[in-house]
């Protein structure tokens, strides 16, 4: 029996979506903040002050023996060098997605990690809460048939109009798809298991865009990616997905995230979140009915995926909200793009294991 691992953690980047791990991973006994790093090093010092850690430099972060993984919650154009930095340091890593803007800057951090035997996760972890675990259990139990084909549809207006910074949005690593395309295809290769196969649409509005709250107020946002993406995805199993992500709807009554299989449809819970309710409809019922919580991370928050790596660490297995994942969705996400500017479809060529469910706990 191998002794529960307790994962000392070292963050770097404590924006915005520092304060959803905090809030999350003093709930844990095998995960502990211990240290945090920012390039304003000021910012770095008041959450170190708040939160009762350490407040480094990266530098000083990246070499500290003490810190076993650095959980790096960067831009995305700086999320492929802090994690090899981070391996090449000898600590595990766990990042906020996408794991790195494409998949030639992706592939050698799992090779590095493979070779150093180090584990290396990667946002969402909100696939691991009891809202789309318990969509899956309802699935693998056959409570719709077999499934034939799945739709998704989110949008907004675009993140300008509450985030106080957001131009890094509308810059390489994110957009709709790099920024909620991977809540919805990680979901997707949860349910269904790896696509092998895209095609696709990608354009790019000319609404001009401004930032509406904060000190940045009225600020232009220089726009560099798609705003509005549509795709077909055929994943290995059979199923067909449709997906469409947007910066450009301003209003839609299309369904979020619906599972149609031979015996009903299942209403997958919003996959941004971990412990919304889903809902099954049936022959039988002839309406639409709640699912039950049956797996997954009961009121779970940002920073379970470490703490399923330390649970898989103790326990020798392999994590869920993997490396190799992240990059098979980097993978599909990439392959849209190009098949959308390219208007051809697009053979996938990584391919992973769909992860083992989450039992409920």
């Amino acid at each position: 029996m191998h002794e529960p691992k307790t994962l000392a953690i070292g963050v770097i980047g404590v924006g915005n979506i520092s304060a959803q791990y905090f809030a999350e991973l003093p709930k844990h006994e095998n995960a502990r903040i211990v240290a945090v790093a920012d390039v304003d090093e000021a910012r770095a010092d008041g959450v170190a002050t708040e939160r009762g850690v350490r407040a480094l430099s990266v530098d000083e972060l990246l070499a500290d023996p003490d810190i076993d993984l650095v959980l790096n919650l960067t831009i995305p154009a700086a999320h492929a060098e802090i994690a090899r930095r981070a391996l090449e340091a000898g600590k595990h890593v766990y990042g906020e997605k996408p794991l790195a803007l494409t998949p030639a800057e992706a592939s050698p951090l799992l090779d590095l990690a493979r070779e150093k035997g180090l584990r290396i996760g990667c946002a969402p972890d909100t696939v691991l809460g009891t809202g789309v675990q318990s969509a899956r259990h309802a699935l693998d139990a056959g409570m719709i048939g077999s499934p034939v084909a799945a739709s998704v549809h989110w949008s907004a207006p675009g993140h300008e109009l509450w985030h106080p910074a957001p131009a890094f949005y509308y810059q390489p690593g994110g957009g709709p798809l790099f920024d909620m395309g991977p809540y919805y295809l990680t979901s997707l290769v949860t349910l269904f298991g790896a696509v092998t196969r895209v095609s696709g649409t990608a354009t790019r509005s000319l609404r001009e865009r401004t930032v509406a709250k904060g000190a940045l107020a009225g600020q232009p946002v220089p726009v560099e990616v798609d705003t509005h993406v549509s795709a077909l995805l055929e994943h290995a199993s059979g199923v067909t997905t449709t997906l469409t992500v947007s910066f450009d709807v301003w209003a839609t009554r299309a369904p979020l995230f619906e599972v149609y299989g031979t015996a009903g449809t299942i209403s997958v819970p919003d996959p941004n979140h971990f412990s919304h309710v889903g809902e099954v409809w049936t022959p039988e019922s002839r309406e639409w009915m709640p699912l039950a919580d049956a797996a997954g991370f009961r009121d779970g928050g940002r920073g379970i995926g470490i703490v399923d790596i330390a649970d898989a660490i103790t326990q020798d297995r392999p994590h869920r909200a993997s490396g190799d994942l992240a990059f098979h969705v980097l993978d599909v996400m990439d392959a849209i793009l190009r098949a959308g500017h390219e208007h051809r479809v697009v053979e996938i060529e990584s391919t992973v294991e769909r992860p083992d469910a989450v039992p409920q706990r």
